[in-house]
């Protein structure tokens, strides 16, 4: 097969392409690129393919190339340790614990016990204590508000190492489960997603008794809605979609946080599961978060509730990091 038709066959696919550069002392030079390749079409009467580089587009006229092959896709780039810290604390920000007392770079949080992430001291960063003192204050805490001893921490991370090497491992009992996916999404493409006929989905600035009816199950302890509708500068909207009889059939809560939408408690009516109301739900929650000056979407997820790995993954959601919580042996 020629390399005209090797460039067809491969547009789509991620290669290494070497292409000729110019000439020196007579000899021809030549460098290589790696990228996902597309057809250029022609540009100043030269055809061209174009290779999407991490640096950026390169056209090459398609009489330049010399050799072309597929190669495996890239790894997806690992974040700095950096990033997910930032994001972990934008996510604390955006689930209020009632008491959130900081421990250095660590901070210390109580809800009544509602949900793990608002009752475990978030580990990033350095407690500005040894460790074993860290963990002690850890404890004291929690026997001061009456919850278990537990810290939060990603997964494979420095933190959560240092941790674990000081006897402390992770909480298999925790419900609805020990270890967390955090996943990150694009609002622009989020809000495109397409609308469910027959669904009128609103997101209000603040809930009502529908929504904490399908969000959990009933009214909400003083706890719970402290922490879901915190009376502060949090910038919350809640969604709720009802169908053609006007009951209301899902529902979702949104936090915007510096650059980011926070979205939680998404519920969907049992009946109505896999019709499309959780992605109505997330669009005009995105639409929402846009307005606000967010740019992308956070959500947390169990790693075992894989239908909600799946429709989030659907809609261009990918993985930022995993936490997990692990408590004293």
């Amino acid at each position: 097969m020629g390399t005209a038709e090797q460039l067809d066959t491969l547009v789509g696919s991620r290669v290494a392409l070497r292409h000729r550069i110019g000439e020196r002392d007579g000899r021809p030079l030549f460098t290589d690129v790696v990228g996902e390749l597309s057809d250029g079409g022609v540009r100043e009467g030269v055809a061209t393919v174009v290779v999407a580089t991490r640096r950026g587009p390169v056209a090459v006229a398609r009489s330049a190339v010399a050799a072309v092959r597929a190669v495996p896709p890239a790894r997806p780039k690992r974040p700095s340790w950096q990033a997910v810290a930032r994001l972990e604390s934008l996510c604390a920000d955006a689930w209020p614990a009632l008491v959130d007392r900081p421990l250095g770079d660590w901070r210390l949080r109580a809800a009544h016990g509602f949900t793990g992430r608002a009752n475990a001291a978030l580990a990033i960063g350095h407690p500005d204590a040894p460790l074993p003192a860290a963990l002690a204050a850890v404890q004291a805490f929690a026997a001061e508000h009456a919850i278990p001893p537990r810290v939060q921490v990603p997964i494979g991370s420095p933190w959560s190492s240092a941790v674990a090497a000081e006897g402390w491992v992770v909480d298999e009992e925790h419900d609805p489960g020990p270890r967390i996916g955090v996943l990150v999404a694009d609002l622009d493409r989020l809000a495109t997603a397409p609308d469910r006929p027959g669904l009128r989905v609103e997101i209000g600035p603040r809930p009502g008794a529908e929504w904490w009816a399908l969000a959990l199950g009933g009214p909400p302890t003083p706890a719970q809605r402290r922490v879901v509708a915190p009376e502060s500068g949090l910038r919350t909207g809640f969604g709720s979609a009802r169908g053609p009889d006007g009951e209301t059939v899902g529902v979702l809560r949104a936090a915007v946080v510096a650059d980011h939408l926070y979205l939680a408690l998404v519920a969907v009516r049992p009946e109505v599961r896999r019709t499309g109301v959780a992605t109505a739900l997330t669009a005009a929650a995105a639409r929402w978060g846009r307005e606000r000056g967010a740019r992308w979407a956070v959500l947390q997820v169990e790693l075992r509730n894989t239908g909600a790995l799946a429709c989030y993954e659907a809609l261009g959601a990918t993985e930022h990091h995993r936490y997990h919580f692990l408590v004293p042996r």
